[in-house]
């Protein structure tokens, strides 16, 4: 009982460090999410003169375009319809700081219900335009190329960071209410929201921790493992609520790639003597293996992480994906036909809630898996060397 209120304090500073850690996610939203499906595309600032066929293309329906509006990171948070949430714009201009709010750009919605995009000139008189969910600077010649347009750096508050903020928070609430339990009745039964929470940080501890590190080291890695955990796993439940912005915390590479960055940082820096020797110099193997081996081995130490931040990226947002496409599907039938649409629906929405059962099990899954190969790098690397026989 004491070991597991020490893990519940520790787990709050680990997710203190984290807000100030993901931080830099804030940066990388942009890079790795320039395409938001929302926006119109290029293609339809057309000539007058093609004004009607442009309406009428404009007018069918994109699947794709539908898909990576819901995956794609954005300035703002759509929940249903015309129902759209403003997010904080935080630009860096030559070192001059802009901050003012995304619906600055909105003008109205076009013939789809979606939001259409303005060019807005900030009090220090530049003036940006939103290009895919990407700020630039206005060139004066309205929307054209966006590798003609100078970029500032950008640290907004985008869907994903505020939904990562928002699990944070919610986590330091939790947990400490948690503490606070353990701390005032040690000696008693858990009760309430302490009873939800224990089974997962016991499973976390016993299933996890201990057989992939050893019961003398895990407590070491505990709150590390707790933390990040539920930070994936509550991130992907918040993903699976209908009409709340549809969030894809942990399908965007920039988040997952900080939690691999840590997981590798924490596995160098605990990595003893024997854990190195292994790796530069693997010990009874001959000398032409070592020239093979030793590379291959080298490549792996940043390889494990990159293989974490993959996996976990792919598999949320191939879920997201499959459930959308026969959206997309039923939408797309019924464009052309009502009846079509209504007879691909029905076996698309008995389709999408197994799915959405699925993706509430992957949901837990992911979050098990990545803290399982977290604490199994964490034992290799501190494992201890073993005196073996040798057999001549």
């Amino acid at each position: 009982m004491h070991s597991i209120q020490n893990n519940v304090r520790m787990m709050r500073s680990w997710l203190m460090m984290a807000l100030m850690t993901l931080g830099v996610v804030a940066y990388g939203q942009h890079e790795t999410h320039a395409v938001a499906a929302h926006q119109k595309s290029d293609s339809a600032a057309v000539a007058v003169g093609h004004a009607e066929e442009a309406h009428a293309e404009e007018e069918k329906f994109n699947p794709g375009e539908m898909i990576m509006h819901h995956i794609s990171d954005g300035h703002q948070i759509h929940f249903i319809g015309k129902l759209y949430m403003p997010l904080p714009v935080i630009l860096l201009n030559h070192g001059h700081l802009e901050v003012f709010s995304s619906s600055n750009f909105w003008d109205g919605f076009n013939e789809k219900g979606e939001l259409k995009f303005k060019s807005y000139t900030a009090a220090s008189g530049t003036t940006y335009e939103n290009h895919h969910e990407k700020i630039v600077i206005s060139s004066g010649e309205g929307h054209g190329h966006e590798s003609e347009h100078e970029a500032p750096m950008d640290f907004s508050i985008t869907k994903s960071v505020f939904g990562m903020l928002f699990i944070i928070v919610l986590m330091l609430v939790i947990f400490r209410s948690v503490a606070a339990r353990y701390k005032a009745g040690a000696n008693k039964a858990p009760t309430g929201l302490q009873n939800a929470i224990e089974p997962f940080i016991l499973f976390v501890r016993d299933e996890v921790a201990i057989p992939s590190i050893g019961k003398k080291k895990a407590g070491v890695y505990m709150p590390f493992l707790l933390t990040v955990f539920f930070f994936i796993w509550m991130c992907n439940m918040l993903g699976l609520i209908p009409f709340l912005g549809g969030f894809n915390i942990t399908g965007t590479l920039s988040i997952t790639l900080v939690l691999a960055t840590l997981v590798f940082l924490i596995t160098s820096f605990s990595g003893n003597g024997h854990y190195w020797g292994h790796i530069f110099w693997p010990p009874g193997i001959p000398f032409g293996i070592k020239l093979i081996l030793v590379p291959i081995e080298v490549l792996s130490i940043f390889i494990k992480p990159l293989v974490l931040m993959i996996r976990l990226t792919a598999n949320i947002t191939a879920g997201h994906i499959i459930i959308l496409a026969f959206v997309g599907l039923v939408l797309l039938f019924g464009q052309n036909s009502a009846v079509a649409g209504y007879g691909v629906g029905v076996g698309a929405v008995l389709f999408m809630i197994f799915m959405f059962f699925i993706e509430l099990l992957v949901a837990f899954l992911q979050a098990y898996v990545f803290t399982l190969l977290a604490a199994l790098y964490f034992g290799d690397a501190t494992q201890e060397h073993h005196h073996e026989e040798d057999h001549h």
